[in-house]
């Protein structure tokens, strides 16, 4: 177990709480079966970013409220160095680096998102808005709804994303592309 999924599991109960709200109402909204909810705020299983989304978006919190414990204070302009950003490393082979992490009240969400290869099948997760995602390096499968697509550096993609979606990476190499999500 990840000491960064226990730490976000615990902010999660903790906002939870603080919205006068219990686990098995949250669960509810959020249409997770209440022990699989109690199971990721004990931070014993991995999240997916669509869950940490829906969390905040459930919770009326921004999402670095949640993943890093801190609200943004910007509000005029956000400047993130390369190789820089609030890095989230998920036990399933995802890193994360939020792109706008100091910036309030954001439209979207930009991250850089690097994805190692595995032989796992990828599971599908939806969430409100809409999501633009560009390839910068190695292969994916792009999977959405019953549909799936082939992306290579310099692909795009813009979706829908309350339509389950995936990715898969394909090839031996770790693919790295910018995801933004729109609320």
């Amino acid at each position: 177990m990840n000491d960064q999924l226990k730490d976000i599991g615990m902010r999660i109960a903790c906002i939870r709480e603080d919205c006068d709200m219990t686990d098995v109402e949250l669960a509810e909204k959020l249409g997770v079966d209440i022990e699989t909810y109690r199971s990721y705020e004990k931070g014993e299983i991995d999240f997916s970013f669509s869950f940490v989304y829906n969390v905040a978006e459930k919770l009326g919190v921004d999402v670095l409220d949640i993943i890093s414990g801190t609200s943004p204070t910007l509000s005029t302009c956000c400047v993130v160095k390369k190789g820089k950003g609030f890095s989230v490393t998920r036990d399933d082979g995802y890193d994360y680096k939020h792109l706008a992490y100091t910036f309030k009240n954001k439209k979207s969400e930009p991250f850089l998102v690097t994805v190692n290869p595995d032989d796992k099948t990828p599971v599908l997760h939806s969430h409100e808005g809409q999501e633009f995602n560009y390839l910068l390096s190695g292969k994916l499968t792009f999977y959405i709804g019953d549909i799936s697509y082939e992306i290579e550096p310099g692909d795009s993609v813009y979706f829908d994303s309350g339509v389950s979606h995936a990715l898969k990476v394909t090839g031996d190499e770790p693919a790295q592309f910018i995801a933004v999500v729109v609320k």
